[in-house]
């Protein structure tokens, strides 16, 4: 038919999407309700979760019970304060934008590589500010964060290029102000599960501290 509108795309507002829904997700999850900050905990990447040569360094033998144990208490917090966990759901592509044509870090959902590059989202019209469009199976999660766990370092370098940040001190920093963290970097070991709750609890008092809440 003729002039007709397509159909819109379901989309929800949120304050932070939390990307990978293991015991770094979880872990950022819980800080962030204990500070009162709304989230949406998706299960993973997409093209991480298909492809079975991409897997999670292991943790260190001798961190493993820890690790298992703290994993059951944040599963528990979770249930009990009924944190929004969408095991089935996951992002098939991240960006930034808008809602215009604008420079966006956006998931190739092919490579699983993170790459900035000019990307077109529906019209978000709340307001003009700029946030983070994650888009999943099921439609659009629009926030102000974005917390992306489990991300191997060879990921978050090409991360770094792909937006023009030079890798080093103020790598981190630079991300943090347009609202992105990273929480659980891994390389060959997979980091100790006290490091994976000091950053954990890094970036839940940054995003809280950020005075960033959920558009109602």
């Amino acid at each position: 038919m003729s002039g007709a509108s397509s159909p819109e795309v379901p989309t929800e507002y949120t304050t932070t999407v939390v990307i990978g829904s293991g015991l770094p997700g979880l872990a950022v999850a819980s800080e962030l309700s204990r500070r009162g900050v709304s989230s949406i905990v998706v299960e993973g990447l997409l093209s991480q979760s298909s492809d079975p040569s991409r897997r999670s360094p292991l943790p260190d033998s001798s961190d493993r019970g820890e690790r298992n144990d703290l994993l059951r208490l944040l599963q528990a917090y979770a249930a009990s304060h009924e944190l929004d966990i969408r095991r089935s759901t996951f992002a098939c592509g991240v960006s930034r934008t808008s809602g215009k044509g604008a420079p966006a870090l956006q998931l190739d959902p092919h490579s699983g590589a993170l790459e900035a590059r000019t990307a077109r989202v529906p019209s978000i019209s709340r307001d003009s500010a700029q946030r983070w469009v994650i888009r999943t199976e099921r439609g659009l999660l629009v926030a102000d964060s974005v917390v992306l766990t489990g991300c191997a370092q060879n990921q978050m370098r090409r991360l770094l290029r792909s937006l023009g940040i030079a890798a080093g001190q103020n790598a981190v920093a630079v991300l943090n102000a347009i609202g992105l963290y990273l929480v659980g970097v891994a390389d060959l070991l997979a980091p100790s599960t006290r490091e994976i709750i000091r950053q954990a609890k890094v970036a839940g008092n940054a995003i809280a501290s950020s005075g960033r809440t959920a558009v109602a």
